[in-house]
């Protein structure tokens, strides 16, 4: 539950102009009287910002301060009124960001939620701004960065709304990236980087033969042990790393009982042939190397950097590696070969992730909007179907934290009558095999 600083509400509801057109600059004689009654509260606000951004819990006490200042407004009013409509506008903008960081740190929520309340006016989606603020513990470097963050989640809110009032299927939420336009989160997040014209697909499928009738009707390899903690790749294209991680820490635990955290690290810094660390690469290229190599080490002896570095910097050389013996291709353009597969272990899959939906997603069974060139690499981890909907779906973890989607994973519709799936899930879908 939200809870502001009562300094802050006082505040707040001593304003004398306050409407719903979003312009409570009209009248500065009384915002100007409003601000020199209200000084002391706004101070004693900000004091409590201070507070909890240096984790200082001893009271603020600053009387002294707070009644010359007060006296100080009073005093200067008149001057103030004297300043143009286009400053006081800015002043307020300035003043209400600040003012915001009052709400409380202690919300349990990985995603913050909306009300029609919050969409009722400028101040309420500022209030909502600071609140996404402190829950992803978020600072900019000027008011200037701040108030442009500001009307990138104003208009990223505008979109979720508007999506959410659409589609029921699935829904979308302010995450973390809601103050990343769309252009800079494809730019940062992505990473898959698939070779022209086309993979070489590997002609053996090992799950070939198995009949369909055969197949569970749903199959979740986190509680069956296979599936590490979701992890986050950062600001790096290290998407095809994750993927692959996923896919060996699955069949690892399947054959030898232990589900061991592998190193994502690893594969950026050595496995450069066809992969290009930070700046994306390709699955098949990463299962290639483990096979040839002699394994992969753990993510304990190799940890992440979320940068590119020197290929066994990181390596504590008595660690021991996990191996795998090589790598099959899930035959393209074909659902049921990839629920064979699923079926058994952990599939690295290649989606199009790049659509303002899967931005913000947050959970459901997604369906909606998206092309079929591929530029993220994730892992597909079970399949499953939604009983009172009606929807069949695969599930797929993501390398964006447990705070994307729902808790770091997407369940993806299957069966949409489509070759290619959804996203192009079934284009281009590989796993590690593993002689017992």
């Amino acid at each position: 539950m939200l809870t502001l600083h009562p300094a802050y509400i006082s505040w707040k509801r001593s304003l004398a102009v306050r409407d719903q057109s979003l312009k409570p600059w009209h009248d500065l004689e009384k915002y100007s009287m409003a601000m020199a009654a209200t000084a002391p509260i706004f101070l004693h606000c900000l004091c409590f910002e201070a507070i909890a951004q240096t984790e200082i819990t001893n009271t603020c006490i600053l009387s002294s301060i707070l009644q010359q200042t007060s006296q100080h407004f009073h005093s200067r009013h008149r001057s103030i009124m004297a300043s143009s409509a286009s400053q006081m506008k800015l002043s307020l903008a300035l003043l209400l960001l600040c003012v915001g960081a009052c709400v409380a740190r202690n919300s349990d929520f990985s995603i913050v939620g909306y009300s029609e309340e919050d969409l009722s006016s400028n101040d309420r989606i500022i209030e909502l701004f600071e609140k996404w603020l402190a829950k992803h513990q978020k600072a900019y470097a000027s008011f200037e960065e701040k108030l442009h963050r500001f009307e990138v989640f104003k208009d990223n809110l505008k979109h979720i709304d508007k999506v959410n009032r659409e589609v029921t299927s699935y829904w979308l939420g302010l995450n973390e990236f809601a103050d990343l336009t769309h252009e800079e989160f494809k730019a940062t997040y992505l990473g898959l980087a698939p070779p022209a014209p086309a993979r070489e697909s590997r002609g053996s499928f090992k799950y070939e033969d198995v009949s369909a009738d055969d197949l569970p009707k749903s199959v979740d390899w986190r509680t069956k042990g296979a599936v590490t903690e979701v992890k986050n790749q950062g600001q790096c294209g290290s998407c095809w790393a994750f993927s692959t991680v996923a896919a060996v820490e699955g069949i690892n635990a399947i054959v030898t009982g232990n589900l061991t955290a592998l190193s994502e690290q690893e594969l950026i810094d050595c496995s450069v042939d066809g992969n290009n660390g930070c700046n994306g690469g390709l699955m098949d290229y990463a299962f290639s190397y483990i096979a040839s190599s002699g394994g992969l080490h753990t993510e304990e002896a190799y940890p992440y950097l979320m940068e590119e570095g020197s290929c066994g910097d990181g390596k504590k050389s008595e660690s021991e590696a996990v191996t795998i013996s090589g790598y099959e291709d899930v035959p393209a353009h074909n659902e049921q070969a990839l629920i064979k597969a699923l079926a058994h272990q952990p599939v690295s899959v290649a989606i199009e992730a790049s659509g303002r939906h899967f931005q913000f997603y947050s959970g459901g069974v997604f369906d909606g909007p998206c092309g079929t060139q591929l530029d993220h690499g994730v892992a597909a981890v079970g399949y499953g179907s939604d009983k009172g909907k009606g929807h069949d779906y695969i599930i797929v973890r993501n390398s964006w934290g447990a705070k994307w989607g729902e808790k770091g994973y997407i369940r993806m519709k299957r069966g949409t009558g489509k070759g290619e799936g959804l996203c192009g899930i079934n284009k281009m879908a590989s796993y590690p095999t593993k002689d017992n």
